[in-house]
């Protein structure tokens, strides 16, 4: 039996999810699946009140956060290939619209698909080291999707934003923090402690202001993220989005 691409683990008042799927942890269907049930569990508890986690942090293995989407996928055929974008798309976008806190550890490269998921959280730490991070879609003849050009708008710096899209630049963790991928950059080792005292800190936060704040900031944007989203579903499925 195969492992599990993702794994669980509670972390003080964090939920930890780990990708664990391959060299490249390829950002599959059940990756997905798997990420939004452990936002559902963190959206829960928080919402109920209970004992459970209060924010959510996704990691890497050693080195890698992920390559991006999966290639046997993207392969398959535009339909197939547009599904999971558009599948991304949906789970990123509601991170960033997330009532919780999202934390992202990146634990080394993070490249196409990998990078925007850093764009979607509220707050990223990566590792120093000659690692890859950023978004390679003009490079391999791709066009970005509207919702990750929405993000990009949102959170990539205005000096790097036309050379980290339009110009695929690929950056260290420096230049990713400098570019706005990141927000800190740390020793390998201290990057998912750094990132679950973050998500302590984040989700000690009375949980209905922190909800409110989001709501407040990003409302105009994740209308627009929802609505980007909503459209690529309409053209792949010809149904409402």
């Amino acid at each position: 039996m195969s492992e599990a691409p993702v794994t669980e683990e509670r972390n003080g008042s964090a939920l930890v999810v780990t990708l664990a799927n391959g060299k490249a942890n390829a950002i599959s269907h059940a990756v997905l699946e798997a990420l939004n049930g452990a936002l559902d569990t963190v959206e829960h508890a928080s919402a109920a009140g209970d004992d459970g986690p209060r924010a959510l942090v996704i990691s890497g293995t050693p080195g890698m956060l992920s390559g991006g989407f999966d290639l046997n996928v993207m392969r398959a055929g535009p339909l197939d290939a547009g599904r999971l974008v558009t599948e991304g798309g949906a789970f990123i976008t509601r991170c960033y619209a997330s009532p919780v806190p999202v934390v992202v550890a990146c634990t080394g490269h993070a490249v196409a698909a990998g990078a925007l998921l850093l764009l979607g959280a509220d707050w990223r730490v990566g590792a120093e080291g000659a690692f890859r991070i950023g978004l390679i879609e003009t490079e391999i003849g791709m066009v970005l999707p509207r919702w990750a050009v929405e993000l990009g708008a949102e959170r990539l710096s205005v000096p790097h934003r036309q050379e980290a899209t339009v110009g695929a630049r690929m950056y260290d963790p420096a230049g990713a923090r400098a570019a706005g991928f990141l927000d800190v950059v740390v020793e390998p080792d201290a990057v998912l402690a750094t990132a679950c005292a973050e998500a302590e800190r984040l989700g000690a936060f009375p949980a209905a202001a922190y909800a409110g704040q989001v709501k407040m900031n990003r409302g105009e944007r994740i209308a627009r993220l929802e609505e980007a989203v909503a459209g690529d579903r309409g053209r792949l499925f010809d149904v409402p989005g």
